[in-house]
């Protein structure tokens, strides 16, 4: 066997040697949600079309007008396209390039120019077919850089997915926002014309001596206060309607009727699933797998650049002195294979190898911690699911002791048992109780709606 054979079999070995094959990083987190997650139901989120999950006309409206305006939407989808435009071009790397070149060339030399007195003139015409420099890809070089561009476009494409479902729980939760202040102003609305009702009945019985003054000052405290209340409500329903515009994209056209916040029917018993079960059907943790595993093409193509490259340059053409007699005329060719094998470089492939090397590194790092804030984010949500559902059902008990305890205390006074002030504290604790309750309703919406995005929701319908 020669030299020059055992020579390329070493460095074809050598090659092999430097192609690893991709394990995906252990999950840095438990096998298991931590504490109590509440209810479940059977169907996992990622199972769960989001028309099917938000099925609510006017809010299903909304998600799509989102759709179609939201500008972080339409960045996230520009850079889809860039990536797969930039995928395009690399991969195009591997094919031969292919040109057309013509040319004419026409001379001519005057009489007094050579000095023999003779003047003369030619034309010469030549098209030719050439491929320059086109590289065969033996040790994959061209194929991981092409690799590497293709999970890069994965990872945009992932990417736009995470924002597409993060505007549809963003909105839904806004959504939600803006039927609790309706729901709210209307309450506080109905709370303010009951206790003017009653400043105006305490007064009339203060004309009459048969109201003291601190009962008087208390009711027009609370009517007061009550104003204040509606006020307050009245801006926070305002900013629920700016941020649904924002993220709409335009001036929406904000539902004024349809379902109210308690006829909401969603889902609240979501299956949590096993976290590496779970966790992965997220676009967001998706999206840096494919950065890493991108990264890791990166590796292959700088090891691959320390091996030898062969090129090879070809050309056909034609050539005559005559236009119409071009492709009559001579014809001729040249193939040139080039064998390069880099000797001394200053340590610039060793530094892209150390470059690449590093990035894996952060792109592990990243998608690890990626797994590690989605993993948070689904455990809290699970615990406020449990926690929520708690307090709705303890809240509600309080909402109905608390309207029973007012109609005791206005049956007391009217027969005269208790003074009016009992009356205006058995208010007082039956609104305080309703806003409460009406307070957990949209939280648990919220976090439903959230938990939804946090398990990944659609990713498999």
């Amino acid at each position: 066997m020669s030299r020059a054979t055992i020579l390329f079999a070493a460095v074809l070995l050598s090659a092999c040697a430097q192609t690893t094959e991709f394990q995906r990083p252990s999950l840095p987190v438990p096998n298991a949600w931590p504490g109590k997650t509440g209810a479940e139901g059977q169907l996992a989120a990622a199972q769960i079309h989001w028309h099917a999950f938000f099925s609510d006309p006017q809010l299903q409206a909304l998600i799509e007008t989102t759709l179609e305006n939201n500008r972080d939407l339409r960045i996230a989808a520009a850079r889809v396209v860039e990536a797969r435009a930039q995928y395009s071009v690399v991969r195009a790397d591997q094919l031969p390039l292919l040109n057309f070149l013509g040319s004419s060339n026409s001379t001519h030399t005057a009489t007094d120019f050579i000095g023999d007195g003779v003047k003369s003139s030619s034309q010469r015409f030549d098209v030719s077919l050439s491929s320059v420099s086109y590289e065969l890809d033996f040790w994959g070089r061209l194929a991981s850089l092409s690799e590497a561009a293709r999970r890069s476009y994965l990872a945009t494409e992932e990417a736009q997915r995470a924002v597409q479902l993060s505007l549809i729980s963003d909105v839904a939760t806004s959504y939600f926002m803006l039927l609790h202040t309706r729901e709210l102003t209307d309450l506080t609305r109905r709370t303010l014309d009951l206790r003017e009702q009653s400043l105006a009945l305490i007064a009339k019985g203060k004309d009459v001596g048969g109201m003291d003054d601190y009962v008087f000052q208390q009711a027009e405290g609370m009517v007061e206060s009550t104003r204040s209340m509606l006020a307050e409500i009245e801006h926070q329903h305002t900013m629920a309607e700016n941020r649904l515009n924002l993220l709409v994209g335009k001036v929406a056209e904000l539902p004024t009727g349809g379902r109210t916040i308690q006829e909401q029917g969603l889902d609240t018993e979501l299956a949590a699933g096993l976290p590496a079960e779970v966790l992965l059907l997220r676009p967001d943790v998706m999206s840096a797998e494919q950065r890493l595993l991108a990264a890791h093409a990166n590796i292959a193509a700088a090891r691959a650049a320390f091996l030898p490259k062969v090129t090879l340059t070809a050309s056909l053409g034609l050539a005559s002195q005559g236009l119409f007699g071009l492709f009559s005329g001579g014809g001729a060719w040249v193939f040139q294979p080039l064998l390069s094998l880099p000797i001394f470089d200053g340590g610039r492939l060793a530094a892209g190898l150390d470059i690449a090397q590093a990035r894996k590194v952060i792109a592990v790092a990243e998608y690890e911690k990626t797994i590690q804030q989605a993993f948070r984010e689904v455990a809290d949500l699970l615990s406020a699911r449990a926690s929520l559902s708690r307090q709705l059902r303890s809240s509600t008990a309080n909402v109905n002791a608390q309207a029973k305890r007012l109609q005791i205390a206005e049956a007391r006074f009217k027969a005269g048992m208790v003074g009016y002030l009992e009356v205006l504290d058995a208010q007082r604790d039956t609104v305080a109780a309703q806003q409460a309750t009406a307070q957990v309703r949209r939280q648990q919406l919220e976090s439903a709606a959230q938990l939804y995005k946090a398990l990944g929701g659609g990713s498999a319908a």
